[in-house]
């Protein structure tokens, strides 16, 4: 592997007559929002960006995320020459624990910060000492594999050490922001402006764009950081006692803004959470924040200040369970009570799926007399992903020849396309994948193949990875829905008959003392089926009448009830 500065496609060492083919293999992130893998392979060197996670769907009881499918990689391993992460958020880093080492630990490659939050969330596992950590320093770096070579370029997004990278082969470029976005008037450094990657399109190597696209329903621009942090300076200014600002703790930019803003009025801030003060803390050691270490205090030392100098920072505006505004809207935060005084900011947007949660949380501050502030009132959070204007702008800027819209639900990408069309962008070179799709390129032609990789769900519960199936799942959603109903019944061997009263258990399906009707007719049926499902005088067949006793009284249950509990027969042989 070499390290040099990146080239322009026009050089004669990318004009060679190769006859190889770029394969592009997204593993996740082209059907939902996260679990974002894609890989790119050329001859006999494989490169992989990202390895993200997926949160449960309301659908999938019990699961705590969702990972890519890797089984496309088993034995490719020793062509697997880098792992590039474009920035540090969990659906772009957070399979890496379970996904390096079944791919035997390649090189990771990325930026300091994203690398540091890797190790984090390694060291959990105690993963940390086998990690292959490759730290991208400048823009101009270059990593070269063969003739595939892999060049950075810095992205606006809302964590902060954001990449994206250049993929030069010697008959195509491909472009791919990651996540991005356009910040034209950012509070400091330079604005957004994508139109240097235009020189990657020429007529010796055309240039794919892949374009995260999920804010391609949105209209508009995504807000400014400068008009974000001015709205909410003057909140703060006027607010008459504290401010508790609920925030994602990966907005490290963000946050450290804020507590520059309390420290310039002579306010004291207190972070709360264990993620939040988890990435301050690492990015204070690292140089990315800086501010007066008596500007914070511990979150138990809110009341030792007057209310109007108290700023805190907290997890939680996604209405998590045991996160820290949820706790305080509660009323079971330790230091923290709802005062009527408060201003409670939400910097943060609605993650789909967590609507409602949201919305119970905000109900519960309004009804506490805080003043609560959101984006739907005013504009206080800009996010991390671009709008519609946005998206225009990009293409204009990048003029790519083709386009692959990247990174959210199908319908998304579908609506991104249609953007690119409504300037102009030639439809027939648009193409929308699926996971699993594979993308080939030559010096010919780009085209999706017929060969389709199998990708399936791999789900994560606590310790298990991959061994709950969708067999598992479907009974967890069964048992959600209408219970479990279990059956344990004394049986005879010798006549095949059942001894006593069958016992029944029921949970989630009818609460037991309000149906004894019920139940007596399912006892008078449970010893009806196993009469029925015996022979006098021949071998009694247990699985049998287990498998009937679910049958027929599932049956008679959805007969009785119109619902469909779970089913479990016991049969206790005596």
């Amino acid at each position: 592997m070499l390290r040099q500065k990146i080239t322009p496609p026009e050089v004669a060492s990318v004009r060679s007559s190769s006859k190889g083919k770029l394969r592009i293999i997204p593993l996740g992130g082209q059907e939902e929002v996260g679990r974002n893998m894609t890989v790119f392979e050329y001859e006999d060197n494989i490169v992989i960006l990202d390895m993200g996670l997926q949160f449960p769907e309301e659908d999938m009881p019990g699961i705590d995320y969702i990972i890519p499918d890797t089984h496309y990689l088993k034995g490719k391993e020793k062509n697997i020459k880098a792992v590039i992460l474009s920035h540090g958020h969990l659906d772009h880093i957070g399979a890496v624990p379970h996904l390096l080492p079944l791919l035997n630990w390649p090189p990771v490659y990325a930026s300091k910060l994203t690398l540091t939050l890797v190790k984090k969330r390694l060291e959990e596992s105690n993963l940390t000492k086998y990690l292959k950590a490759r730290e991208i320093q400048s823009a101009n770096e270059t990593l070269v594999f063969g003739q595939m070579k892999i060049g950075f370029f810095e992205v606006s997004h809302s964590i902060m050490d954001a990449l994206g990278i250049v993929i030069q082969t010697p008959f195509i470029n491909v472009v791919n922001l990651g996540d991005w976005r356009y910040d034209l008037d950012p509070v400091s450094g330079p604005k957004t402006d994508f139109s240097n990657l235009a020189k990657w399109n020429t007529k010796i190597a055309p240039s794919v764009l892949m374009m995260e696209s999920l804010g391609s329903t949105t209209d508009g621009s995504q807000l400014s950081e400068r008009e974000v942090l001015n709205n909410i300076r003057n909140i703060i200014v006027k607010a008459p006692g504290r401010i508790i600002v609920g925030a994602f703790s990966s907005m490290i930019e963000r946050v450290g803004q804020l507590i520059n803003v309390a420290e310039e009025l002579g306010k004291k801030v207190a972070l709360d959470g264990y993620s939040m003060k988890t990435n301050m803390e690492i990015a204070k050691e690292i140089g990315y924040l800086k501010f007066k270490p008596s500007t914070l205090i511990d979150i138990k030392n809110v009341h030792d200040y007057p209310p109007q100098k108290i700023v805190i920072i907290c997890t939680g505006a996604q209405g998590e369970d045991r996160a820290a505004l949820m706790r305080i809207a509660n009323g079971d935060h330790k230091w923290v009570k709802v005062e009527k005084s408060d201003t409670i900011i939400f910097d943060s947007s609605v993650i789909p799926g967590n609507e409602r949660t949201i919305q119970r949380l905000k109900d519960s501050l309004y009804r506490q007399g805080a003043d609560v502030i959101h984006k739907e009132i005013m504009d206080v959070h800009s996010g991390g992903h671009a709008f519609i204007e946005d998206i225009k702008l990009l293409i204009n800027q990048v003029k790519p020849h083709y386009l692959l819209p990247i990174y959210a639900n199908h319908y998304l990408l579908k609506e991104a396309a249609k953007v690119a069309e409504s300037i102009g962008f030639p439809k027939e070179r648009i193409f929308v994948l699926d996971n699993g799709s594979v993308v080939e390129i030559d010096e010919q032609s780009l085209r999706i193949s017929k060969e389709k990789i199998p990708i399936e769900y791999i789900f994560v519960d606590g310790l298990g990875v991959g061994d709950i199936s969708n067999v598992v799942l479907r009974d967890r959603q069964l048992m959600s829905a209408d219970g479990m109903f279990v059956i344990i019944a004394v049986v005879d061997t010798q006549t095949g008959r059942v001894k006593g009263e069958p016992d029944i258990i029921s949970r989630g399906f009818v609460y037991m003392k309000d149906s004894k009707d019920l139940l007596r007719q399912a006892r008078k049926k449970i010893k009806e089926t196993i009469i029925q499902s015996t022979i006098p005088g021949a071998e009694i067949n247990w699985v049998y009448i287990r498998n009937n006793l679910r049958d027929k009284l599932g049956k008679f249950l959805y007969v009785k009830t119109r619902r469909r509990p779970m089913v479990l027969p016991v049969i206790v042989e005596i």
